[in-house]
């Protein structure tokens, strides 16, 4: 039975940050096509929507936020080999909760407007709109946008207290997790090799699929969204579980090819019946390769990383530090893009490219412009505070749930 031991070289993980880097760029990207992509709700849609985007859409989306929880779950891993249930409560509190109360006041409110009076809901005006959402005097129209009827929403910043619940959640048992049986049970799941680590953990997230998904499909509703929370949770803890151990990510870099290959088996075979089949497809055969896929496009990708991000890139400093108000920004600046450019009708080729390049370079020059260089803005964006006499000296920031895994307070 292998212990969990620190990994060795350098004082970070270099894979995990390159690929949190990666995942959350693909979220800018998943969020553009979005607005193009046929029959699926969002908050605009283009006249350009197509359905063949659909497929490739629903492929990224059977792992995109399950690889964000379980990569947060990991760096829970390492914090909480240094600080207690106190300490990890304040400082992920203030890191999640202050940037989605800002965010919801500050950022957001132009993606509901903006949806509200495509709807023809809401009156044009965006600064009338803005005192009555502050307020919440008056209940909006019913479909008025996302979250009308709680009066606030918080959109794509759903990720921020779902990571906060599961964190608290871990936090408030650290004494359970620490304990012999919460060892056992850390133990037993690194110890997984071969085969057991690529079919093993689907097992719990087949279980929560047959049983939850038929009745409470996703909503990012925190309160009732017991499907997504129990898959995200199990991820989140196989993270949490991962973190520091050094046998189970050799062992993810010794079956990348093999967990490849069975991706693309368990996705084809899905595509296949989905589509062949239709609405008559057997459920638990589609559940088995739905999860299976799930966890062999993360092991995969974990896999990969391992082995060839695992080193100090040169641009890992800045995306530590960048990661976070991207995230915070990326969706409105999309939504501003869609206003700008769609009345200029450029056709389904040249406006998703333009609109795709202006979110980013808007992400890159509030980032950088601004929100990095004052102060007092970087609390509100998930960033530290940088102290004068030692900006220079302090390591890079990072997302919210990763840090340094070198000792420290």
């Amino acid at each position: 039975m292998n212990h969990p031991t620190p990994l060795p070289g350098t004082d970070r993980r270099h894979d995990i940050d390159a690929l949190r880097a990666l995942a959350f760029l693909f979220v800018i990207l998943y969020h553009v096509a979005m607005y193009y992509v046929a029959d699926w709700p969002w908050h605009l849609k283009s006249p350009h929507a197509a359905e063949w985007l659909q497929w490739p859409m629903r492929v990224l989306n059977l792992w995109r936020m399950d690889l964000v929880f379980l990569i947060s779950g990991v760096s829970l891993g390492f914090l909480a080999r240094h600080q207690g249930t106190g300490a990890l409560l304040r400082s992920r509190g203030a890191r999640l909760m202050l940037p989605l109360v800002f965010g919801m006041m500050v950022i957001v409110p132009y993606q509901a407007y903006a949806q509200g009076v495509a709807n023809g809901l809401v009156a044009p005006g965006f600064g009338a709109f803005l005192l009555r959402y502050l307020s919440m005097a008056e209940p909006w129209p019913k479909r008025a946008f996302d979250g009308a009827e709680f009066g606030m929403t918080w959109n794509h910043l759903w990720y921020l207290p779902y990571l906060f619940a599961y964190t608290a959640l871990v936090a408030l048992t650290l004494p359970l997790w620490q304990s012999p049986a919460g060892q056992w049970v850390r133990r037993r799941f690194n110890a997984l090799r071969g085969w057991k680590l690529l079919l093993l953990p689907v097992l719990p997230l087949l279980v929560w699929t047959v049983l939850l998904a038929p009745h409470f499909p996703p909503t990012h509703n925190l309160v009732r969204d017991f499907y997504l929370h129990a898959i995200y949770l199990t991820v989140f803890l196989y993270g949490y579980w991962m973190g520091v151990d050094t046998g189970i990510w050799k062992e993810l870099e010794r079956l990348r090819r093999v967990s490849l290959v069975l991706a693309v088996v368990a996705i084809g075979a899905f595509i296949a019946l989905r589509v062949g089949a239709g609405k008559s497809a057997p459920g638990l055969l589609m559940d088995l390769l739905r999860t299976l896929y799930m966890w062999l496009a993360i092991a995969t990708i974990l896999g990969h990383g391992h082995r060839h991000l695992n080193r100090p890139w040169h641009w890992l400093r800045w995306a530590n530090e960048s990661v976070y108000p991207w995230y915070v920004l990326h969706q409105t600046l999309i939504i501003v893009g869609v206003t700008v450019l769609a009345p200029l009708a450029l056709g389904p080729v040249l406006e998703p490219a333009l609109l795709v390049a202006l979110t980013i370079l808007c992400c890159w020059l509030l980032t950088d412009g601004l929100i990095r260089r004052i102060n007092w803005l970087r609390p509100l964006f998930g960033l530290k505070l940088r102290r004068r006499a030692s900006a220079e000296a302090l390591p890079p920031q990072s997302e919210p749930g990763w840090r340094s895994p070198s000792p420290r307070a």
